[in-house]
């Protein structure tokens, strides 16, 4: 199979390399390619005829987000629909990676493939524009929700938990932000095996099981020698940000479960991470 990665050298895309070593698998990423340039990406994506596009290429700065939601429209949404559109005229399937910030946190339970969209901050909100795009443009794409990602080499929470820990001693963590920590290699892996299925569709993959902030702080400090390191719970209220994150987001996998592709427990994805 002939795969095309955006953000080919992002966590995710350096996952994807990786958990698709047997196919034939080219890229793109900043600086050489900019998805918010039409010509620039249809040209890269049409030079290596792919069959399928995975979409990781992204601004997932939250923060960054709220503050220059031009942007983030212009990079999540205008960017995808570039992507979309180079697709549509090469006759490629497309994999879209969403989140589940594209929900509103008011759930009492985790959110199922077919909940409605309500998107509470920037970033919510221009992941679901170009959910609709996709979805709008294309006839063969897979929409894939997934939350909280992380990896080696990335900027990411449990990094920056460690990092902090060591330099404050002391940490302050939001206790109703919850949803589901997913190591990058295993969303990889996952989203290999849907590919190769055929089946097109909205997916939630994650990790299973979920947590709030404070519990996964307290899960990497423990599993890390720092069990030691105070952490104080706080509120979102507390925590000064420019974004606003939804509270209880976790994802349930239905429809990929039903293909047979589930994801391990997140404990013993963030065990394996913090190990290497």
């Amino acid at each position: 199979m002939r795969v095309f990665i955006t953000g080919n050298r992002g966590q995710l895309g350096r996952a994807l390399n990786r958990a698709l070593a047997g196919e034939t698998v080219t890229g793109c990423d900043l600086p050489e390619v900019d998805i918010t340039d039409r010509a620039a990406i249809r040209a890269a994506i049409a030079a290596c005829a792919p069959e399928v596009v995975i979409h990781a290429a992204a601004w997932t700065d939250v923060d960054g987000c709220a503050r220059d939601p031009e942007r983030a429209y212009r990079v999540n949404a205008i960017g995808t629909q570039n992507v979309a559109l180079a697709c549509a005229e090469i006759g490629a399937a497309m994999v879209y990676i969403s989140t589940n910030e594209v929900f509103d946190g008011t759930a009492t339970e985790p959110y199922r493939e077919w909940d409605p969209l309500r998107p509470i901050n920037p970033y919510g909100r221009s992941k679901a524009a170009g959910e609709w795009l996709v979805s709008h443009l294309l006839t063969r794409f897979y929409i894939v929700r997934t939350a909280w990602l992380y990896a080696s080499g990335g900027r990411n929470f449990p990094h920056r938990i460690i990092q902090l820990a060591d330099e404050r001693g002391a940490l302050r963590v939001v206790v109703d932000e919850v949803s589901n920590p997913t190591y990058a290699p295993d969303l990889a892996a996952a989203l290999a095996a849907l590919i190769r299925t055929g089946a097109y569709g909205i997916y939630h993959l994650t990790n299973s099981g979920y947590c709030s902030r404070y519990e996964f702080a307290r899960a990497i400090l423990r599993r890390t020698g720092r069990e030691h390191i105070p952490v104080e719970p706080i509120s979102l209220d507390q925590f000064r940000r420019d974004s606003t994150p939804p509270r209880f987001a976790p994802l349930a996998n239905t429809a990929a479960a039903a293909l047979g592709i589930t994801l391990r427990p997140w404990e013993e994805a963030l065990a394996e991470f913090l190990a290497t």
